[in-house]
């Protein structure tokens, strides 16, 4: 009995030690990695549908203390603004002001005003960076808050 409450102290001072060393060597210690979904639940969660024409798409998500939904997809350039005024009709104008670093147009709505009611997203984020003279790469980024 003495040697087990002896112990105690070294038990403890391990299990702190490799919890240190979990939360110092992984991206996401406290769980909540991404996982692959299918992308019409991604999309589906930010008010969207994977336009016609798309290709490349990959989709994921992540949970721990907030829903985020990342969708990366390729599409006829042509397209995109039709896209985006189809998906979002009464969100602002798609424009280049406020983009992420490298990208050619832009919308993002994190208002009651911009998302769409019944979407379960609080913000939707969507950049579109174009990548050949037919091409344009689009990077949607649906998420709670």
């Amino acid at each position: 009995m003495f040697a087990a409450i002896m112990a105690l102290p070294a038990l403890i001072l391990a299990g702190v030690a490799a919890m240190a060393i979990r939360f110092m060597t992984s991206g996401h210690p406290l769980g909540g990695a991404p996982e692959k979904v299918p992308c019409a639940e991604a999309l589906d969660f930010g008010g969207a549908r994977l336009p016609k024409g798309a290709y490349e798409a990959e989709c994921t998500v992540q949970v721990w203390l907030d829903t985020e939904y990342d969708v990366e997809f390729r599409m006829p350039r042509a397209d995109v603004v039709r896209w985006l005024k189809r998906t979002y009709p009464v969100a602002p104008e798609p424009g280049a002001e406020s983009c992420d670093d490298g990208a050619d147009l832009c919308l993002h709505m994190n208002s009651a005003a911009t998302v769409p009611p019944g979407v379960d997203a609080d913000a939707v984020e969507i950049d579109v960076t174009y990548e050949e003279p037919t091409t344009a790469r689009v990077t949607f980024f649906a998420f709670t808050v």
